[in-house]
Parts: C-alpha cells; sequence; structure tokens
C-alpha cells in the first residue's frame, strides 16, 4: 500500500505536485494523478484504486477542491474509514484562503497559506508522521541554479530571471489578450510558440507581456527580457544571458548569440520576451530553430507575418479604462472617469500619464479634465509616468522624426489625417484629392503602388491601422501631430482637409439615396474638418457649405435633432464667414427652419423661413427662383399653422414666380402645383386639388421617371384626394404604388414611409377593412415615435387614426386614450385653437356621447 493519496483540483496541481516532491523526497510513498494515471488507463479505476489501497488520503484544499464534484468521493472514502479522525486517514492542507464546510468543517487542517517555502515543508513532514523529518537533499529555493530539478514552491519565480519591473498592482483587464497568448504559445500549431504583440506606443504592449510572465512564471524554468529596440541591446542581454545559463566563454557576439540559441534548441520551459523590436530582418539571427520554449515579441511594426502569429493590441474596452483609473487614482468618480476615458481614447499610457498627474497634484478627476482640455499640448509632455520611459508627446516623437527622414510624403498624409474624424477614413477619399493636395503627397495619389508605399510608412510605426479602403488613427495620435505643427501649417492642412471633404461629399443625396452610405461615411470627418476650421479661422465659407449639406442630409435620413445641431453650426459660421444679407446664410436659415418644422418648434421655424425670405427678397428682388422657394417654405409653415388663406397666398405667389422662371413643365413648378393641390384638398376645393395633383404627377414622372420620391409623394397626395372624392379603390391604388416606391427608396421605418402607411390605413377605414386599418395605424405610429419621440404632432396625427379606427371597431376606453393623447401633444405645440386641435377634440366629443 501507498503511504498518500494526494487528491487535488486541476488548478492546483502546481501546489500538488510540490508536496508530492516533498513527502517522497523523505521516503513516503505517494501516488497522484500527473505522475502515476498514465495514458490508456481508466481514470475512474485508479483513482478507486488509489483511495482505496492508500493509507493516507492529502485534500489539497482550496476554492476549486470545495467546488469540484470529482474530489468529493476521494475524500469521502478516507472519511468512511475514519469518520472520527482518530487514525488521521484524511489530512487537509490549505494553500489558498477558503473555509470548509458541512463534515470537513470537523476536520483540522494543516495551513500553508502566506508561508514562505522553508515553514511549508517543515509543517507538511511534521504532518506526515509521529517525528520531525530532516530532508537530506532539499530543492534548491528558486534563484539557487544547483536545484536538484524538483518542483519549485508555488509562486517562486524561476531560477533564471530577469524581468526589469515589478509587477504592476494597477494592472487591469486585457484578460482575454493574455487568455489569447497563453493559448496560442501552447496551442502546438506550427509557428505558434513566437507569438508578435502589435500595435501603438502606448497601447500597453510591455506591460501586458510583463503581466503575462508575472501570471504564467510557473509554467517556466528560465523567463528571459531582452531590449530588442536595438542590435546592441540585443547582443548585451543575449550576453547576459549566456552568462545566467554559465555558457563557456566565447570570442565574439555572434558566438554568443549562437551558443544561447543552441542552449534554447536542446532545453524546454524557457520563455524569450523582445521588446519594442523594429524589424524582423534583425531579430531573425536570435532566434532559437527549435527546442521546447516559447518567445514574445513586441513592436510598433504590425508587418511580422512571415515569421511568426500576429496578435494586435488594441485600447482598453470602456470598462477597462474605467476600472483602471478608478483603481489607480482611488477615486470613486466614475463618471468623470468615463469621461477621462474618452477625452484620451482610452489609450494607457494616457490614462497611466493623467493617473500620475492625479496623484502627483492631488486634484479630483473632473479637475484634471478641465487641464487637460485646455492645456492639453503642456499636459502630454509633462513628465514620465512611473515604471515607463516616456510620455505620451515624447513615446511618439522617435517615430513622427523616422518617418519625416524616410518619406515627406508620409508625413504629410499624417497631417492630413490628424484633421479628420479618427475612425473610418476611407483610403478613396485621399486618392480623389489630387486637386487638393498639395505636393510632395499629391503626386502619389495618382499612383496606388506609391500611394502603397507612403501608407506603409506609417503603418510600420502603428500610427495607422485598418485594412482595405478602411483607415483610422488614435485620436491622441492626431491631437500630438497637430500640436507638432507651427500654426500656418495647422492652418494649411485643416483647409486642405475641409476641402478635400467638400469635394467629396455627395451633393446628390436629396435625390439619390443610393448615395447615403457616402454621406454616412464622410458625415463624422465633415464634422470634424469644419470644427478644426472655425477654431482656426480659416476655410469658413467652405465649412459652411459643407455642413450645410450635412443637415441636409442628416433631414432626409429622418435624424431631425442631430439635423437641427449641424444647421445651426452651418449657420453660426456662415454668418462669420458671408455677413447677415448672404443668400448663403439665407439657404441655411430655410433649412434649419425646415428641421424646426419637422421637430414641431413650428414658431421658430416660422422665424427662420422669414429671416430666408427677407434676406432673398433684398439681394434678388421679389420674382428670383430662390425667392419662390424661400416662399413655398413659408407657405407649408403656415398650412401646419392653421393659417390657410396666407398659405395659399404663398404657394400660388411662389407658382407664378418658377412658372415665368422654368416654365410650366419643370419639376420645381411640380413642387409648388403639389403644394397647393394639398392646400385646396385642406380648403374643401377637391376638383382643382385633384387637378393640381395629376399637373404634378405628369411632370414628375416625365422627368423623374415612375419610381422616384417626387413620384410617390404625387402619387400619395392624388390618392387622398380621390379618397375624399369617394373613390376609394382608385385611392387605394395610388397609395399601394406610393407605398410601394417608398418602401424601396427608404427602407421600411423612414417617416415618409409612415405618412404613406397613414394614408393608406385611412383609405382601408373608408373601404371598411378596419382590422387591416389599424395595423397600418399602429405601423405608422411605431414608426414616428421613434424618429420624432413620444410627444410629436406627426406622432399625434398616428395615435387620432388609431383611435378613431378603434372607435369604430367599438374599443371605445382604448379609442378615448388615443384622443386623450393626441389632444395633449397637440395643445402643447399647436395650441387650442389650431384645426387639427378641434378635430380630434370633435372626436373625443363624439366618443363621449355616444357612452352617455
Amino acid at each position: 500500500m501507498k503511504d498518500f493519496f494526494i487528491s487535488y483540483n486541476k488548478a492546483d496541481r502546481q501546489w500538488a505536485e510540490w508536496i508530492a516532491w516533498q513527502l517522497e523526497d523523505e521516503g513516503y510513498s505517494v501516488v497522484i494523478q500527473c505522475w502515476d494515471f498514465l495514458p490508456g488507463c481508466n481514470f475512474v479505476l485508479d483513482m478507486h484504486e488509489a483511495a482505496k489501497d492508500a493509507e493516507r488520503t492529502i485534500g489539497v484544499l482550496s476554492p476549486h477542491f470545495l467546488a469540484s464534484m470529482f474530489t468529493q468521493p476521494e475524500w469521502s472514502a478516507a472519511f468512511v474509514k475514519d469518520p472520527t479522525g482518530k487514525n488521521r486517514k484524511l489530512l487537509l492542507i490549505r494553500v489558498h484562503d477558503c473555509q470548509p464546510d458541512g463534515l470537513l468543517a470537523a476536520i483540522n487542517y494543516l495551513d500553508l497559506v502566506g508561508l514562505d517555502e522553508d515553514t511549508a515543508r517543515k509543517k507538511i513532514l511534521a504532518s506526515a508522521g509521529d517525528k520531525r523529518l530532516k530532508p537530506s537533499s532539499p530543492p534548491g529555493f528558486p534563484g539557487d541554479r544547483t536545484a536538484s530539478g524538483g518542483p519549485r514552491f508555488p509562486g517562486a519565480l524561476p531560477p533564471i530571471w530577469n524581468v526589469p519591473h515589478l509587477r504592476n498592482p494597477n494592472f487591469t483587464g486585457r484578460e482575454q489578450m493574455l487568455s489569447s497568448l497563453h493559448a496560442a504559445l501552447n496551442s502546438g500549431l506550427p509557428g505558434a510558440w513566437i507569438q508578435v504583440l502589435t500595435g501603438l506606443g502606448g497601447k500597453g504592449k510591455t506591460s501586458l507581456v510583463r503581466e503575462f510572465a508575472y501570471r504564467y512564471h510557473p509554467d517556466y524554468d528560465l523567463i528571459w527580457w531582452v531590449r530588442a529596440d536595438e542590435p546592441a541591446t540585443l547582443s548585451l542581454d543575449y550576453a547576459a544571458l549566456a552568462a545566467a545559463l554559465d555558457l563557456p566563454q566565447k570570442d565574439s557576439p555572434e558566438q554568443v548569440v549562437n551558443a544561447v540559441k543552441f542552449w534554447l534548441g536542446q532545453n524546454q520551459k524557457w520563455l524569450l520576451i523582445f521588446d519594442n523590436a523594429q524589424d524582423p530582418d534583425v531579430l531573425k539571427r536570435f532566434l532559437p530553430q527549435g527546442g521546447d520554449g516559447h518567445v514574445l515579441i513586441t513592436s510598433r511594426n504590425p508587418n511580422w507575418g512571415s515569421m511568426a502569429r500576429v496578435q494586435p493590441l488594441e485600447v482598453f474596452k470602456s470598462a477597462e479604462a474605467v476600472e483602471f483609473i478608478i483603481k489607480r487614482t482611488k477615486q470613486n468618480d466614475e463618471a468623470a472617469a468615463k469621461l477621462l476615458a474618452e477625452e484620451t481614447g482610452r489609450l494607457p499610457l494616457a490614462l497611466e500619464q493623467a493617473a500620475a498627474y492625479v496623484e502627483e497634484t492631488g486634484i479630483s478627476l473632473s479637475d484634471y479634465l478641465i487641464r487637460f482640455k485646455k492645456h492639453r499640448k503642456a499636459i502630454l509632455e509633462r513628465g514620465k509616468p512611473m515604471d515607463y520611459p516616456d510620455t505620451v508627446a515624447t513615446t511618439w516623437e522617435m517615430s513622427f522624426q523616422a518617418i519625416k527622414e524616410k518619406s515627406l510624403a508620409s508625413a504629410d498624409l499624417l497631417n492630413l489625417f490628424s484633421f479628420l474624424a479618427p475612425d473610418d477614413i476611407p483610403r478613396s477619399l485621399i486618392i480623389g484629392g489630387t486637386k487638393v493636395i498639395p505636393e510632395p503627397l499629391a503626386s502619389t495619389t495618382a499612383d496606388e503602388f506609391k500611394f502603397d508605399n507612403v501608407m506603409a510608412e506609417l503603418r510600420r510605426y502603428s500610427l495607422i491601422s485598418g485594412t482595405g479602403d478602411i483607415i483610422s488613427v488614435h485620436q491622441l495620435v492626431q491631437a500630438v501631430t497637430r500640436d507638432r505643427l507651427m500654426e500656418e501649417e495647422q492652418k494649411k492642412w485643416s483647409e486642405v482637409t475641409l476641402r478635400l471633404i467638400s469635394d467629396a461629399f455627395p451633393r446628390e443625396y436629396l435625390d439619390n439615396p443610393e448615395a447615403w452610405p457616402d454621406c454616412a461615411l464622410l458625415l463624422p470627418h465633415a464634422i470634424a474638418a469644419a470644427a478644426y476650421s472655425e477654431g482656426l479661422g480659416v476655410g469658413l465659407e467652405v465649412a459652411g457649405y459643407l455642413l450645410n449639406g450635412a443637415g441636409l442630409y442628416l433631414r432626409m435620413r429622418a435624424q431631425f435633432i442631430e439635423a437641427k445641431s449641424i444647421l445651426e453650426k452651418a449657420l453660426m459660421i456662415g454668418r462669420k464667414a458671408y455677413g447677415l444679407g448672404h443668400p448663403n446664410v439665407a439657404a441655411i436659415f430655410s433649412n434649419l427652419g425646415s428641421v424646426l418644422q419637422d421637430l414641431g418648434e413650428m414658431h421658430e421655424a416660422r422665424k427662420c423661413f422669414e429671416e430666408a425670405l427677407k434676406i432673398d427678397e433684398k439681394v434678388f428682388g421679389p420674382y428670383h427662383p430662390n425667392v419662390a422657394t424661400k416662399i413655398n417654405n413659408l407657405g407649408s409653415l403656415l398650412q401646419g399653422l392653421g393659417e390657410l388663406q396666407e398659405a395659399r397666398k404663398c404657394f400660388e405667389r411662389a407658382l407664378q414666380i418658377d412658372e415665368k422662371a422654368d416654365g410650366k413643365d419643370h419639376p420645381n413648378v411640380a413642387i409648388r402645383v403639389n403644394n397647393l393641390g394639398m392646400l385646396l384638398q385642406e380648403l374643401g376645393e377637391l376638383q382643382e386639388a385633384k387637378k393640381c395633383l395629376e399637373r404634378a404627377l405628369q411632370i414628375d414622372e416625365k422627368f423623374y421617371g415612375q419610381d422616384h420620391p417626387n413620384v410617390a409623394r404625387d402619387i400619395n397626395n392624388l390618392g387622398m384626394i380621390l379618397n375624399d372624392l369617394g373613390e376609394p379603390q382608385k385611392a387605394r391604388k395610388c397609395l399601394e404604388r406610393s407605398l410601394q416606391i417608398d418602401e424601396r427608396i427608404f427602407g421600411p421605418n423612414h417617416p415618409c414611409v409612415a405618412t404613406r402607411i397613414n394614408n393608406l390605413g385611412l383609405a382601408l377605414m373608408d373601404i371598411g377593412e378596419l382590422e387591416e386599418a389599424e395595423k397600418f395605424f399602429e405601423r405608422a405610429l411605431r414608426i414616428d415615435e421613434v424618429a420624432f419621440g413620444q410627444d410629436h404632432p406627426r406622432v399625434a396625427l398616428d395615435v387620432n387614426n388609431l383611435g378613431t379606427v378603434l372607435l369604430d371597431l367599438g374599443e371605445m376606453e382604448t379609442a378615448k386614450s388615443c384622443f386623450e393623447r393626441s389632444i395633449r401633444i397637440l395643445q402643447k405645440f399647436l395650441g387650442d385653437g389650431h384645426p387639427l386641435t378641434r378635430k380630434v377634440m370633435a372626436n373625443l366629443d363624439a366618443l363621449n356621447s355616444h357612452n352617455l
């Protein structure tokens, strides 16, 4: 029989081996799974025999042991043999903080938690027998190279170790990357024993591999850190490794390198860390060709695919960044931590530098944020954080200088990138900007091969990232790049970038939704470029023009709040660029008015339309097409406010101007005729209204074809008039055709589609298909609530329509709730005297009368 069977969970294997070694070294016999259960054996039977035949069972006590269902039958077998504990059949050795409960709580355990190796060994041997057994040839304590080769005391560092820094107590997150590196190195796949961690300087590559060394050091007998930024330091650190290995002295550095490589090729359980390697070709001669060990490389250069597996390191995730800030500064202001994380782009080095500043000065996170925004350049250059050789600014300075020496075009490209939004920069934007971009960069944009080389220089230092047509630059790289430029250079590149975006931004977005994806891609860059332009006081006319177009695009996408913000910024810049009385300012006023009208801010919209009309009448006179546009917009607003006769005068005047300027068959005329027709419908002049809509449809179908949003608008409005004229089947066909066109162009969830659905629901009600009408009204309501919010006149109309059909269906209480909700919204936006408000009030009165 064996003296001891050691029961443990796999997470505590190193403790189990260390305990087994101490016991066998003193002459005891031991059964332990990792040494005695060989491949091909029946694991369950082996465990049964070991537990049955061993004199005593040792349980390696830890949270893992207590939670495992496999350790329970092992210790319970020993417990059954000796339930009173008199013969000490079950010996529990606690190696991690835990508290056994149930039957195990009654057994005294041997506690090794917090002990050093010598004390732990003495306590185990004393507990194993009746007297103390002194070891004759113990394994050397870690650091003693005369060790016998037995397992190290858990927690002790490898005997050959030179990791240059203490373990970082504030290391945060990165769990997935650490696990991924460990799994990759041990995967056994060809070439996987060499892993390269790449990324921009300051992302935390060095911190991560240092944590890897500390976390997984029990896997290795040798961990050696090599400074790989220069060939000289590579050779020096290899010479130091040769000395640590006690290799015979060599005559030349090359012989030393070869001797170390040979030793590594013949041994196992080693880890080499090459920190900040620059060139794969330089490093090749230092790497062993084989051996059972691992290599970790950190580099800003991502081009290692021919010799190693590459793992890019990204910035902190948002939660990781906040956790780091709070842990590092010991301040619990989570809101300020989130803002700081985003302000620094979640770059680990910037966050460490911020925490060091906060710690040094004793200020709050909120105060640091204020200082950072106001004095960013000075703060980024201020003293280095602990455990890091450089600040954020100086970390990249060497890269900037190297790029400028090798390629002025690459340096110019980085300057250009720094005035854009940081993410999703389309390569095609630069390629298509030859007319705007200055030399020497311009000549490379016309040649894809030359431009590839320009991009490659920036990629080499991880200053840019991304694949294919999409490029990204970290926001602090952009900030430091801008800060390095003299004021005139800043103005130059700001204006170049602004004109580049303005030329590329599609102008056909109103008529061609197929251009919207391009608008969406360029929108953040337009906003960023305009902001830099305004701040530097250059290109204001271009900035105003660009933002006006961006606002129109957002309005077409039903992003009304965003459109309002952009157009307000465009108006402010336009006034600076042109003054108050310029037609370009009038155009922005008019577009802002339309968005305000969309948002239900009717009185503010009216001020915008009236201001736009006043400017254009003064500049162009009373009969210009621009004036017609402004009059038409004002008429649309007056109609919404219930001032129908004033609106009619506006539409008729706009029609007269456009017919005279453009002829009777121009699309602008179709717009005016359409608007007039809808007003006539509201005034009850249905036959005249029908003529207007038929004329508008004829013009637009001839000009645009059968499947255009303007055509869908005309057909929809004609269908509504036909329905009022008592021709519901004809109306239904028109409304269904209109809906099909808009769903195909705008998608199923656009407010234009909601309008078509609503109108079709009204026609279905008149036909008597009430259940179908209810479904249409509910769908329209869902779309408009998402687009406009819960509290908007468009939503009020949807709710009123739904209430009407519910009333007809006999669902009185639900219908009443709908009418009451609609009235509350309309009273807020339009007042009690507006026709729409009175109409819904009448519906509610009718319902109440019916209930009485």
